[in-house]
């Protein structure tokens, strides 16, 4: 017994040596870290990445998507396959022992195509009674100017909600029969994203009738997107005296992506007014799949659809709502942040895209 006590005494002592001659000395940071991005943009989201220091034991590479979960590597040998199309921050530190790393990052631009669900609702090219006076089905490559302008940058104070967004022509495309509008975390000037607003303005308006906009949704906490209209007359009464006909809003956030907003504002004698109702699933979110935001606007009312169920009515039939009987045209948009979503956070995952398959408009 004596014997090992002893030697565990002296074995305590070595190790104890051991570790204060450690202390003392430095441990040598990894130097000359470069690495090399392969990325192809062939379509597939893989991206490879090469990683070498000196005097680095390991390796962790954040990619950037969420949930940006770092891959950790002896050989500083990595690959992930991306999910969506935008720009992301590869991150590389190299590690000596878990407290001591350099770091360094490359951001890297991914190019994914667009997975497009083709179930949900639809409706026909046709009704009783009523005639197709207008309709885009987003065939080709290009947005048609002789149905569409584009508006530019931010507008007044945020077009008028504290938006966040700069609207550029560059966030649309037109591809596989689609109408794509992008928002991106991107900077132009003092904003920090940018997104596209469509409309129809001295192009195409209309009164009376049944509007039909087939579309899936974006989603994210601060996204924002809208179809809606505006009093053909805007440039000369100014809002709301035009009058506004939301046919869908919806803001986007946890809890909130499975509810869609029909509004109308108007002037109410010199005051503002506005009247609302809104429609929620009952299983899934609106960026899943295509759903049909219709209205069906007479005379004496405009009534909201979705995916043909009835969850709004408003009768305009009073003197006070006469800006309902005049020539409205269409605006199709993306907002970022503002009064009503708030801004995105750590949360919102960028790109985020609407998606339109047509929008029809029958006439009595």
């Amino acid at each position: 017994m004596k014997l090992i006590s002893i030697l565990l005494r002296g074995r305590s002592l070595w190790i104890f040596l051991l570790l204060f001659t450690g202390c003392d000395e430095e441990i040598e940071l990894p130097s000359n870290l470069s690495i090399q991005i392969e990325n192809n943009n062939d379509g597939s989201g893989v991206v490879n990445v090469h990683a070498t220091a000196k005097n680095a034991a390991f390796f962790r590479i954040y990619f950037g998507e969420e949930p940006n979960t770092p891959i950790e590597t002896t050989d500083g040998n990595a690959t992930h396959t991306y999910g969506s199309s935008g720009s992301f921050q590869i991150v590389v530190m190299a590690y000596n022992s878990e407290n001591k790393f350099v770091s360094t990052h490359q951001t890297v631009e991914v190019v994914v195509p667009l997975q497009i669900p083709q179930e949900g609702y639809t409706t026909p090219l046709s009704y009783a009674g009523m005639t197709l006076a207008w309709n885009d089905e987003f065939e080709g490559t290009s947005l048609k100017s002789s149905n569409w302008s584009h508006e530019i940058g931010t507008g007044s104070n945020g077009w008028g909600n504290n938006e966040l967004q700069y609207y550029t022509s560059e966030n649309t495309t037109v591809n596989g029969g689609y109408l794509i509008i992008t928002a991106r975390e991107e900077s132009v000037g003092s904003n920090n994203y940018t997104s596209s607003r469509l409309i129809t303005k001295d192009k195409k308006s209309f009164r009376y009738g049944r509007v039909d906009i087939r579309a899936m949704l974006p989603k994210g906490q601060g996204i924002w997107p809208a179809l809606w209209m505006l009093g053909k007359n805007i440039g000369s009464v100014g809002w709301p005296k035009c009058g506004e006909i939301d046919i869908m809003e919806m803001i986007g956030g946890s809890g909130r992506e499975k509810t869609v907003h029909g509004t109308l504002h108007w002037d109410n004698n010199g005051s503002y007014a506005s009247y609302g109702g809104s429609y929620s699933l009952q299983s899934g979110i609106f960026a899943d799949k295509f759903h049909v935001f219709s209205i069906v606007w007479t005379s004496t009312t405009i009534t909201w659809y979705m995916d043909d169920i009835q969850y709004h009515v408003i009768d305009i039939s009073p003197a006070e709502l006469s800006e309902f009987q005049n020539e409205f045209f269409f605006i199709f948009n993306v907002a970022v942040g503002g009064n009503w979503p708030q801004s995105p956070n750590n949360s919102t995952v960028f790109p985020q895209v609407m998606v339109v398959d047509y929008i029809r408009v029958f006439t009595p």
